[in-house]
């Protein structure tokens, strides 16, 4: 091995060290008599020495032997860890970082200064500290060089190159089983078997190849946390779960940024500083956990802290001081739509622009970057109590599992992610199972109304005349699009089979309606769909980074969903209501007996849940079953007790205010009925303490 080959290992191996470096300190600064910890740091800092000097680089040199003598008083407990102590140390090793890239860009240390940092480094050394209780000697080395004969490393770009050549060959793979099964030769059917059989194999070994424990980028965000909580004034501890949970190489690339900002979010909007935390009975010091698991084809990965969590009032009050939505619009949300507005572009809760937050690029990158990865992201917040942020997002964007299917003459592919069922209606069943709700068509999949998108009328170049579905067969794919399902309704469906995604030229990279190209088994180029971008041009959900409706949407793309869709509701005393149909989740039907008092309130066990109920009007006849809707906020459920379903409508209601009243948002006219808008999150909050109070309270 030449001199540049060397120093490259020397660089590579330092980096490496240097993040160990960073967690083995903050760890340090919370639990001081780790002397074990201790003496590693040392060990790795003394290690670092000594190759500068076998390399001959004087300036690193002295700065990491200045570090090994501060390291060699802490080990042999003639000064403590102060707060100062370790701070100090941290800017040593981003100073050795500063040093190791400028050798890596030119080959040589270059001239910063830092001889502010020596200085610094001297008097903590020199100065006088409380001793540590007990001294320990370092332990001798353990048998980690056993452990690194048996792992190599390798270029990522050859690892690349290997991935794209493993591609190439899954696809002639698929392309002679195709021809297999046209041929009645049993050793050709046996060669093309056994090919797959190997194939399948190398494909696996060549993917776990580019995997990586998640713990990788993890590593970096203990330091990430402390500096943050040092600069914002708060107590700060970082834990992990299942950090060896591994994905590929370039969706680790693509969630770095998100859980960066993530770890921001936290720290600064997140957590409470400790004498806030004191005051609401909370330890001083906030907790942050990051948690990743496999689950259903996916990598979850969970951050989780327990501040104050988010207000949906100052969500609100701020999206309306900036302008994302209106003050209509702002009445209508519920709590658990006005906590999604944290993921639109622009917004932020921050008072004041500082280095840390305020310029509302946080929470939006976020959504943008793994949403560009595949994935989704879903927040959970109880105010007071924490947020959790879950990203799901595939193992692998390279080799995917998806559905051929087949409209207008052409197939296309479909990732099965975001596939939930297929749902096929024969002839004769179409006339009764899709319906039209003012020109859009929907479908009642299990007493839920799905939209219907159709495949080959988006493609076309001009709105195609509605064509009816009666006396024909129709192929319905439940797709998940970001928080909503929708029904794409399709010619046919082929096959599933493993495809390898084909970035798509210049010319066409741009249309929304595409994720990618595979070539198939024929030889013949076929279209990866992306779901996302087709719901939001089909009008499912908005354009906006999370879907919620806002009033800048566009209302000809929009289309059926332009209008707020709600289910109304006939009262037994004439009257109407409306609720948000995004806010109802079943219609059931029960038995009147079903009803239990609770606290002050009535009752009914649903699902293994205690449901509140909510009477909506008392009936002028006693009736042996009740009407339910089912209606949800955030993890809140209640249900809503009615006469009778009157109809779905889309609507752009002029809420007269004035009429508001208890439960009620105000009064419209909707299919030239005056009709309550009913508040359903605060019907559900007060359903919840009534139920809960006891019976004696006044």
């Amino acid at each position: 091995m030449n001199d540049e080959n060397l120093v490259q290992e020397f660089l590579l191996e330092s980096r490496e060290n240097l993040e160990q470096l960073d967690r083995d300190l903050v760890a340090l600064e919370t639990n001081p008599g780790d002397r074990d910890r201790l003496a590693g740091v040392f060990r790795t800092m003394h290690n670092l020495k000594g190759a500068c000097g076998f390399f001959g680089f004087a300036r690193l040199e002295a700065v990491s032997h200045r570090g090994e003598n501060l390291l060699s008083r802490l080990r042999d407990g003639k000064i403590a860890l102060r707060p100062e102590v370790a701070t100090a140390l941290l800017s040593l090793v981003d100073a050795v970082r500063q040093l190791l890239d400028d050798i890596g860009r030119s080959g040589r240390e270059g001239d910063r200064d830092h001889s502010a940092l020596l200085a610094s480094l001297t008097a903590l050394q020199e100065g006088a500290a409380t001793p540590v209780t007990r001294a320990m000697a370092a332990p001798e080395p353990s048998g980690a060089a056993d452990t690194a004969e048996t792992t190599i490393r390798v270029d990522v770009g050859r690892l690349d190159k290997l991935m794209n050549l493993v591609g190439e060959l899954v696809l002639a793979r698929n392309q002679i089983l195709q021809l297999a099964a046209t041929r009645q030769d049993p050793a050709y059917v046996a060669t093309a078997q056994r090919l797959n059989l190997i194939t399948t194999e190398l494909q696996q070994g060549v993917m776990k190849t580019r995997m990586q424990p998640i713990g990788a980028v993890w590593n970096k965000l203990p330091r990430l946390a402390r500096d943050l909580a040092v600069a914002c004034g708060k107590q700060v501890s970082v834990g992990f779960e299942g950090a060896d949970t591994e994905l590929d190489k370039g969706i680790m690339e693509a969630i770095k940024d998100p859980l960066i900002h993530l770890v921001r979010n936290a720290v600064d909007h997140g957590l409470e500083t400790p004498e806030v935390r004191r005051a609401r009975g909370k330890p001083a010091e906030g907790r942050l956990l990051l948690r990743a698991f496999h689950e259903g084809g996916l990598v979850n990965i969970e951050a989780a802290d327990d501040g104050g969590g988010v207000d949906p009032e100052r969500v609100k009050r701020k999206a309306l001081e900036r302008g994302l939505i209106g003050e209509a619009q702002a009445a209508q949300l519920s709590d658990n739509e006005l906590t999604r507005l944290v993921f639109l572009p622009g917004f932020s809760t921050a008072e004041r622009v500082s280095n840390v937050s305020g310029r509302g690029v946080g929470m939006d990158v976020v959504k943008t970057n793994v949403e560009k990865a595949g994935g989704t992201v879903e927040l959970a917040s109880r105010p007071g109590l924490g947020t959790t942020v879950t990203i799901k997002i595939p193992l692998t964007l390279a080799i995917i599992p998806a559905l051929i299917v087949v409209s207008g003459g052409e197939r296309y592919a479909i990732p099965q992610g975001g596939l939930l069922e297929l749902v096929r209606l024969e002839e004769g069943q179409t006339g009764r199972g899709v319906e039209r709700i003012h020109g859009c068509s929907v479908y009642r999949l299990r007493d839920k109304l799905l939209p219907l998108v159709y495949l080959d009328r988006e493609f076309a170049a001009e709105e195609a005349p509605g064509k009816t579905d009666e006396g024909r067969a129709i192929n319905i794919l439940v797709l998940q699009a970001g928080d909503r399902e929708f029904g794409l309704v399709v010619d046919g469906v082929q096959d599933t089979e493993e495809i390898v995604v084909k970035p798509l030229g210049a010319h066409v990279k741009n249309i929304p309606l595409f994720a990618g190209a595979t070539i198939m088994g024929d030889g013949r180029v076929v279209l990866i769909l992306d779901v996302l971008g087709l719901a939001r041009r089909a009008g499912v959900i908005a354009e906006t980074a999370d879907g919620a409706r806002t009033e800048k949407a566009d209302p000809a793309r929009m289309r059926c969903q332009g209008k707020r869709t709600l289910l109304l509701l006939g009262l037994t005393d004439g009257r109407r209501a409306a609720v948000p149909l995004s806010m109802v989740a079943r219609l059931e039907e029960a038995p009147a007996s079903a009803a239990e008092r609770a606290g002050r309130g009535e009752v009914m066990q649903y699902r293994g849940r205690i449901l509140p109920l909510i009477r909506l009007g008392e009936p002028a006849v006693r009736r042996d079953a009740m009407q339910l809707v089912i209606c949800a906020d955030g993890d809140r459920q209640a249900a809503l007790v009615v006469d009778r379903i009157v109809d779905v409508t889309e609507a752009a209601p002029d809420v007269a205010e004035a009429s508001r009243g208890e439960g009620t948002l105000g009064s419209a006219v909707i299919g030239r009925h005056v009709t309550d808008l009913l508040d359903v999150p605060g019907i559900i909050r007060a359903a919840h303490r009534t139920a809960a109070e006891p019976v004696g309270r006044a």
